[in-house]
């Protein structure tokens, strides 16, 4: 993996395709055992990868002390970046809402830099904007961490285009986090605009659309109960029938090219623009390199199409009621 994207306006160079670490705690099924997510961890370094993201949200708070763990030693290797804003009850795991408030902001990055066993954060990020905080009031908190060397550059998770330049006339953005893939276009109109207008790098998490465009669901091979995917309007019913049947044409694409179809939904991401970076996430070895050989695979303009085509055929919104509340804030 050799390809190189600058992160905003930072000067710094990330390889394209990083590492999102979610999964390895919560949310696809029971945590990742955790010397098994800890050499996980490190095999990436050793395989180039340097952005690995996490946030206080998973696996309440569990996801950042596991890197905390991971990094101790090698922190100088890794560019990580966090997020804040989502409140949960610290014992039962429950979402309380969205909170980002000045103080939430300082308490909320004392405890990541302890869990993360770290003096500061590289990448710090509105992980959703609260309603009730004006974006000036949560960017004028973040920025002042920046002041105080807790962060080195700031970014905004699922926020509207207006938010994003709102947010900029108060600190520069480095970069805006969204869910982008084959599937899931809606962000073009608005947010990748002001990305540009701004001078901020979208990092795209969920490009392989949870696990769906690298061909691991059938019909008869659903996500099981432990899994939050079961729950998402996508992989429900005629919805998820209709969206496999999609899948195949990517896997015709990648077919032609003797490539994995995950190898392709990453290609045709990185294909959009200089300023996309991307994080799959993964807990196994193979899907890791396989993910960063995505970034030697080329895709001609026909194949570009092809695939272009599918978004506006997908059917079923990317979260439930409660999940599609609170994005695009």
């Amino acid at each position: 993996m050799s390809l190189n994207r600058l992160l905003g306006k930072t000067g710094i160079e990330l390889p394209a395709i990083g590492l999102g670490c979610m999964g390895l705690s919560e949310f696809y099924g029971p945590a990742t055992e955790k010397s098994a997510a800890i050499d996980l961890l490190h095999r990436a370094i050793d395989l180039g990868v340097r952005h690995f993201d996490t946030a206080e949200l998973y696996g309440n708070t569990a996801n950042e002390v596991l890197l905390g763990e991971a990094f101790h030693g090698r922190r100088d290797e890794v560019f990580v970046a966090t997020k804040f804003g989502p409140v949960r009850d610290p014992e039962t795991g429950e979402m309380l809402g969205l909170d980002g408030s000045r103080k939430n902001c300082r308490r909320a990055i004392e405890g990541s830099l302890k869990r993360l066993q770290t003096d500061v954060v590289d990448l710090y990020y509105l992980h959703r904007v609260d309603p009730a905080t004006p974006i000036e009031e949560t960017m004028t908190a973040m920025a002042e961490l920046v002041a105080e060397g807790k962060v080195r550059h700031l970014g905004l998770s699922e926020a509207s285009g207006d938010t994003i330049r709102r947010a900029a006339a108060i600190h520069p953005i480095s970069a805006v986090q969204s869910e982008y893939s084959i599937f899931t276009r809606d962000i073009e109109d608005q947010v990748i605009p002001a990305c540009r207008d701004v001078g901020a790098s979208l990092v795209a998490y969920s490009p392989l659309g949870r696990g769906m465009l690298s061909g691991k669901f059938k019909l008869d091979a659903p996500p099981d109960d432990q899994d939050y995917r079961s729950t998402s309007p996508r992989f429900q019913g005629e919805a998820f029938e209709a969206n496999l049947a999609l899948v195949q044409e990517i896997e015709s694409v990648a077919a032609a090219l003797s490539v994995p179809s995950s190898q392709v939904a990453l290609a045709w991401l990185l294909a959009q623009g200089e300023h996309v970076l991307a994080i799959p996430g993964t807990t196994r070895l193979s899907n890791l390199q396989s993910n960063l050989a995505a970034a030697d695979v080329v895709l001609d303009n026909q194949q570009l199409r092809v695939l272009d085509r599918l978004a506006d055929q997908v059917k079923g919104n990317r979260y439930d009621e409660r999940g599609m509340s609170i994005i695009n804030g």
